[in-house]
């Protein structure tokens, strides 16, 4: 009895040492009120909970100790923060979403027009226009507005709810913060910043999981987070991926990669050229040094993407769990 007491007390011991479990509370920067049901995640994964009725959540982060934590919410602009400590409780403020969408005077017909246009060009920057974004349904269209008397030039996007998305190829459903949406007509460019939430979808139908799992792996298969995970491991050169400098002259793991303890960083003074198979990318650096962790995670705000790779959007995603059968 006694060596099954001790038995018991030992797992208990080591599954204390590997669960870190971090506590904090939401706050409304403005009012100081309690945020509840706000979402506290690790973006674009499957690992998130919600603040209770007085603002307060708890988040075990063993899996998720590299990565950076995103606190959304309802009408206001997410957080990122990547200070954390589990011996210490957070304290999270956010910023209520404020817009200036200003009046139009157009006719009702002219105006659902108007809107259909700025939807579709939306959903093809946002989504993309591959096979997957054409299986890609958002089903909240109405809770995104369009500042009409500014789209000439610019085409801007605003959502105070999550959008919600239905992948039917990939199988995921997806909430989406978004936070900032620009589209420059003349560049013919787009940038937009919200964080992602995955969720599974639980299908029961054998046939139907298989055509997900084929259809994921098609699309990891070159992707950023194939790249990375590659580079993390120092076996692009097997993953299929070459990598040049602007002269074409091939680089190698040491070339790019800066490592400090556990940490490692992409880092090289001009753009690197990413082939795979037939597709060509290519990696210009907005910071000196791009951080990067073994699940394909990356500071995506120190990289400008072109190419192949730049053509990836919300569609074409996966969450940093997604594990591929070789």
């Amino acid at each position: 009895m006694r060596k099954l007491i001790l038995f018991i007390l030992f797992i208990c011991v080591c599954t204390a040492a590997y669960t870190q479990v971090i506590k904090g509370t939401v706050l409304d920067k403005n009012t100081n009120d309690t945020i509840c049901f706000a979402s506290v995640y690790f973006n674009a994964t499957f690992t998130g909970t919600t603040s209770d009725r007085k603002g307060n959540f708890e988040l075990d982060i063993s899996n998720n100790k590299s990565m950076p934590l995103t606190i959304s919410a309802i009408g206001y602009y997410s957080v990122t923060v990547d200070n954390f400590s589990t011996s210490k409780s957070l304290i999270i403020y956010l910023t209520p979403k404020t817009y200036e969408l200003k009046g139009v005077a157009v006719a009702a017909k002219s105006l659902e027009r108007k809107r259909r246009r700025n939807l579709d060009l939306f959903k093809a920057e946002f989504l993309g226009t591959t096979a997957y974004a054409e299986n890609c349904v958002i089903l909240n269209e109405n809770d995104i507005t369009f500042n009409y008397d500014s789209d000439r030039d610019t085409l801007k996007a605003f959502a105070l709810k999550p959008i919600q998305i239905d992948n039917r190829i990939l199988g995921y459903k997806i909430t989406y913060y978004l936070d900032k949406f620009e589209h420059y007509k003349k560049k013919n460019a787009t940038f937009f910043r919200g964080n992602i939430i995955f969720s599974d979808d639980a299908a029961n139908e054998q046939a139907k999981k298989q055509f997900y799992e084929r259809m994921r792996k098609f699309t990891y298969l070159g992707s950023r987070m194939h790249f990375f995970r590659a580079l993390w491991s120092n076996e692009l050169q097997s993953a299929g991926f070459i990598i040049k400098d602007s002269a074409g002259d091939a680089l190698k793991y040491k070339d790019i990669v800066f490592q400090d303890g556990d940490t490692k960083f992409l880092k090289y003074p001009g753009n690197l050229y990413v082939n795979y198979n037939i597709n060509s990318s290519y990696i210009a650096f907005l910071n000196e040094q791009v951080y990067f962790d073994r699940t394909g995670y990356f500071d995506p705000a120190g990289i400008n993407w072109k190419g192949e790779m730049g053509e990836q959007r919300i569609a074409d995603w996966l969450p940093y769990e997604y594990s591929v059968d070789k």
